[in-house]
């Protein structure tokens, strides 16, 4: 199937700098009616089943900064299956199309990942302790838990996004590592 209209997608995570696809261009966007969170048991990448690790999702209420990518018609089924498999191994998150706004207030239509709160994999309702055990114990197939927290961060504030949910875990579980140093 070709698609001859071009599409958007919305990164929120990892996705922003390394998205994996190739993209005509990119404009920083707001996503109202969502936020960033560290809301996702992961059992493969940044944990196992046994000990799982925590990773980025997307839930409702608020707004988060993102980056938003314009993909030539021709490239959506192939960029769309890298997606699929990228973000849906374990279905925790639903693929929804939501509107975000660039710097210049255009409106842009953008595939996104939404959590699904009911999963089993979902921990959004954790407490700051909880989340910050599973990033300091989380260790899977790409890294630590604690690896993807700091480069999430080191990301974002390059990009001149300040996200104080993320940070505030970050700070803890720094601090509590530190703790098992001294």
């Amino acid at each position: 199937m070709t698609v001859k209209t071009d599409i958007w997608v919305f990164a929120y995570g990892s996705l922003m700098w390394r998205p994996g696809f190739d993209y005509l261009e990119s404009r920083k966007v707001i996503l109202e009616g969502y936020h960033r969170d560290l809301c996702i048991l992961s059992h493969v990448f940044r944990g196992t089943p046994q000990v799982p690790g925590l990773v980025l999702g997307l839930n409702p209420g608020g707004t988060c900064l993102g980056v938003a990518f314009r993909v030539a018609g021709t490239q959506v089924a192939a960029v769309m299956d890298y997606l699929y498999e990228r973000e849906m191994v374990h279905e925790v998150y639903e693929p929804k199309w939501v509107k975000a706004m660039d710097e210049t207030g255009d409106v842009l239509e953008t595939y996104t990942f939404v959590s699904i709160a009911d999963h089993p994999q979902y921990a959004g309702h954790f407490e700051l302790d909880t989340k910050v055990d599973h990033v300091l114990k989380g260790v899977g197939q790409m890294g630590r838990s604690l690896e993807y927290l700091e480069n999430t961060c080191r990301h974002i504030r390059a990009l001149g996004i300040v996200d104080e949910g993320l940070e505030s875990i970050l700070r803890a579980a720094q601090a509590k590592e530190m703790q098992k140093i001294d």
